[in-house]
């Protein structure tokens, strides 16, 4: 027999699993979100009136083709309900992504990072200042925004709030539900787990979802996402700390100090370390420009043999960390994405040589690899999805439930 408890979280669930579902597909006909969500007529209809009654979705009216016949009703996510603030850290620059309910890009401005002062005490006044100005634009008062979103490159704690571990900020942690507590919901994201997040459900929505992808983020510094489809439809999202697993006792100088790991022959001051003949336990440098990348590729495609060197040994480095990643996983579709993405003629020579090296590479051959050089709009798509996502349970949890006042 259920309980009025038990009852009142399947009650929360299904209206949950309404508001993703709308948010996630767009407007949507009564019939058509009972058929999407595999709920029953009746329990749509009574979860729909309730969101409807407390202002988290409205009702749309779409004229029929041709004009004629009563318009459809359709049923969407009210863009007022709520807004979320998403903030990308990244090398050089702290994006800032204003969004409202619906998942409507409202506003977005940058604000360059300083490289002469990286303390993470100045970092988070200016933070909190570029959060101040998203509401001073939009002249949205605090209580309107439903969640901040942050993802960095790096590591995150298990409570999704904590980063451990940067490239931005070396060991220097922070908590960013600490020092932004003033803000009602505050999550941080590794950068390349938001990444894989929304590959994941790019798949979905062209029908090839629950197969495992990887998305391999190239810049600065080496990311891995992984994503799969689990029994119940969510996406299983995962960012194991690829760009540090150990490649070669070489002494290569990495930023997180170690030597050795991936990222100390794949990242760009590893690129531009062997490039230059640089010896390899040089300290690396804090931030390579991109004119300062491009010149190195260019070199390379011109036969300067350093410079072709670099970048075969950083594909090379790759191809056989992905080796090891297919050997505790499964051999999986790659999409490579980030700033270095655009020098894969470059890296594909030696990302092929470091798969087909292992036995995993030569008995299951080379996984399907595609380009998506926009990696700020994955990153953005996956912090949309994530909070609103976590924003959705809320508003649902939140409601009264059938009878209360």
């Amino acid at each position: 027999m259920l309980t009025r408890s038990s009852t009142e979280l399947v009650r929360q669930q299904n209206s949950a699993l309404v508001l993703a579902t709308l948010r996630r597909h767009g407007a949507l006909a009564h019939t058509e979100l009972s058929a999407r969500t595999g709920l029953a007529s009746a329990t749509v209809s009574a979860i729909t009136a309730e969101l409807e009654r407390a202002r988290i979705i409205e009702k749309l009216e779409q004229q029929s083709a041709g004009g004629r016949g009563r318009p459809r009703v359709l049923l969407s996510p009210r863009r007022d309900c709520g807004y979320l603030i998403a903030v990308r850290i990244s090398s050089d620059v702290v994006q800032y992504s204003l969004a409202d309910y619906a998942g409507t890009l409202i506003d977005r401005f940058e604000e360059p990072r300083e490289h002469a002062d990286p303390s993470t005490e100045r970092f988070v006044f200016t933070l909190q200042a570029g959060l101040a100005k998203v509401l001073q634009r939009s002249a949205l008062g605090r209580e309107r925004v439903l969640s901040v979103s942050i993802s960095s490159k790096g590591i995150v704690d298990a409570t999704g709030t904590r980063l451990l571990w940067s490239p931005v900020f070396g060991s220097a942690e922070i908590d960013f539900a600490s020092v932004l507590s003033e803000w009602s919901s505050v999550t941080l994201g590794n950068e390349t787990l938001l990444v894989a997040h929304a590959l994941g459900r790019r798949a979905e929505k062209a029908g090839g979802g629950g197969r495992a992808l990887a998305a391999l983020s190239l810049g600065h510094s080496v990311g891995l996402g992984i994503v799969s489809g689990d029994e119940t439809g969510d996406l299983k999202v995962s960012a194991p700390n690829f760009g540090h697993m150990l490649h070669a006792a070489d002494g290569k100088l990495c930023r997180c100090g170690s030597q050795g790991c991936i990222e100390a022959s794949a990242g760009f001051y590893g690129i531009l370390r062997t490039a230059f003949e640089v010896p390899p336990d040089t300290i690396p440098a804090k931030f390579v420009p991109l004119a300062e990348m491009d010149k190195i590729a260019l070199r390379a495609r011109q036969g300067h043999r350093m410079s072709e060197y670099a970048f075969r040994q950083a594909g090379l480095a790759l191809g056989q960390g992905l080796s090891r990643v297919f050997s505790l996983y499964e051999s999986m579709p790659v999409t490579i994405t980030g700033l270095g993405a655009r020098f894969i003629d470059l890296l594909s020579r030696g990302i092929e040589e470091g798969l087909m090296q292992t036995q995993q590479g030569r008995l299951q051959g080379m996984p399907a690899i595609t380009i998506a050089p926009d990696e700020a709009t994955l990153v953005f798509e996956g912090h949309l999805d994530r909070a609103l996502t976590q924003v959705d349970r809320m508003l649902a949890g939140e409601r009264p439930a059938p009878g209360d006042k």
